[in-house]
This record gives C-alpha cells, structure tokens and sequence, in this order.
C-alpha cells in the first residue's frame, strides 16, 4: 500500500485572534506615528472610530447596528493599512514581530530532575 503524505492544505495558525487583533492595533498606532504616511490618510482610522460612536447607524435594526459597526471598523483599519506605503508598513511589521521569533523559535527541551537537599546539609 502506498503511504499517505501529509496535507499541505491546512496549515496550523502561528498565532490566536487575539494575537493578530493585538498586533493589527499596534500597527495601526505606529503608522499613524510614522511621519512618512500620508496626513490626510490618518484621517481613516479616526473617521471609523468616530462612526462607533456617532448616535446614527447605516442600518438602525439592533443586531445588524453593531454588526456594521465591526464592519465600518475592520473596513477603515484594513484600508488604512493597504493604502500605507509597503515598505512603511513591511518595516514596523517586521519590528513589531521581530521578538516574537526568538520565542517561537526555541525548540530545545531540557530534561533534568530535582534534587530536595536539605537545610542542615548546607
């Protein structure tokens, strides 16, 4: 019989939701830093916070109301991050996950045993 090789087709996540969410906001605050972005592009971001808090929704029914909310807020920030410059934003991505490499990449296991050594043999 031949041997089964293993899917390429489903790749485990590196990181959780939360994560990314994280490190999504982190960029979104450093580009908005970077004076290399353009002024009037970092009016994205804020205009879409400004719409969560704005009395008036697209759509006034109760559930779909916060669900437009989310989308006007994923929306402005993944525009806002596509329309900043590459290299801008490939810099602080590779800053933000720079550390996040030296603990991922520590694949040693040591294995040791404890020893209770008592007071008085000090």
């Amino acid at each position: 019989m031949a041997e089964k090789k293993p899917s390429n087709l489903m790749v485990p996540p590196k990181s959780g939701m939360l994560r990314d969410l994280v490190m999504r906001l982190k960029l979104i605050l450093r580009l908005m830093g970077d004076r290399r972005v353009n002024f009037f592009l970092k009016f994205l971001p804020l205009a879409s916070l400004a719409y969560l808090v704005w009395p008036f929704d697209l759509v006034p029914l109760p559930v779909i109301g916060a669900l437009d909310d989310a989308a006007i807020l994923w929306l402005g920030s993944y525009i806002f991050v596509e329309l900043c410059p590459p290299n801008v934003v490939q810099e602080h991505m590779k800053a933000l996950t720079s550390n996040m490499d030296l603990v991922e990449s520590n694949d040693e296991i040591v294995d040791s045993e404890a020893t209770y050594v008592p007071e008085d043999k000090k």
